[in-house]
C-alpha cells in the first residue's frame, strides 16, 4: 500500500493495481499524476466531511476521470466524461464488480464537470468532483494544510506550468468535436484556443426549435 500521509493511501487491492497500471500506461504521466492528486484531495475532502465512502471505488473514478481526453478512447460524437464513463465501466465489469458499484462510478465520472451537482449525490460521486475541482481550479485550496498540499504534490507532482498544460490536454481532448461541449465548461477551452470559435446558445436552439409558437 503506498501512503502519502497519515489519512491517505492507494489502495491496496488487485483491481486498484490493475487501475493503476492500465491508467500509467495509457494516459500522459500529467494526467496520470493529476489524476492520483485527485484521488487524494477527494480522500481529505471525505474525511473532512465526515463521508463514509469505498476507496477503492474513488480511486477507480479519480483515474479514469479524464481518460476520455486520449485518443485511445475517445468518441467521435460523445463528452469526453462519458467517454471516461464508459471506459471505467467496461473495466469494473471485467472485474466482476457489482453492477451498483459500477454505475456510481460512471456518474463521477460523468458528472464531474458539472457543478454544484455531485455534491449532493453518493460520495464518492461528490469526491471525484471534489479532487477535480480542487486540482484543477483550486477552489477549497484554503481548506488544505500546507503539509498535506505538498505531501500530495510530493508524491505526484504538479508539471512545470501544470496550469496552462492542463488546458491544452482538455484542448487536445475535445477539439475534434466542439458541439459536444454545449452547455459545460469545456466549452470555455474550446473559446480559450480558437479565436472564431462561436459556442452554442440554449435560448437561440429554443427560439430556431420546429415549434411554431
Amino acid at each position: 500500500m503506498a501512503r502519502i500521509s497519515k489519512e491517505i493511501s492507494i489502495p491496496d487491492s488487485n483491481l486498484a493495481r490493475a487501475v493503476t497500471e492500465y491508467i500509467r500506461d495509457t494516459e500522459t504521466e500529467l494526467l496520470f499524476n493529476h489524476s492520483s492528486r485527485v484521488y487524494c484531495f477527494g480522500v481529505l475532502s471525505g474525511l473532512k466531511r465526515e463521508l463514509k465512502f469505498d476507496r477503492e471505488l474513488l480511486y477507480t473514478g479519480a483515474m479514469f476521470h479524464d481518460i476520455g481526453l486520449m485518443p485511445s478512447h475517445s468518441s467521435e460524437n460523445e463528452r469526453f466524461e462519458v467517454d471516461g464513463a464508459h471506459a471505467a465501466r467496461d473495466f469494473l465489469r471485467s472485474y466482476g464488480i457489482p453492477e451498483d458499484d459500477v454505475y456510481t462510478v460512471w456518474t463521477a465520472i460523468a458528472l464531474h464537470t458539472t457543478p454544484g451537482v455531485p455534491v449532493h449525490m453518493h460520495p464518492v460521486v461528490a469526491l471525484v468532483t471534489a479532487g477535480v475541482e480542487m486540482d484543477v481550479l483550486g477552489l477549497t485550496y484554503q481548506e488544505f494544510s500546507e503539509e498535506d498540499r505538498n505531501a500530495i504534490v510530493k508524491a505526484f507532482p504538479r508539471t512545470p506550468d501544470f496550469k496552462e498544460n492542463i488546458i491544452q490536454s482538455f484542448y487536445e481532448g475535445i477539439k475534434h468535436k466542439p458541439d459536444t461541449t454545449f452547455g459545460n465548461v469545456k466549452a470555455d477551452v474550446i473559446a480559450d484556443k480558437e479565436e472564431h470559435y462561436h459556442r452554442g446558445n440554449f435560448c437561440s436552439v429554443i427560439r430556431c426549435s420546429a415549434w411554431k409558437d
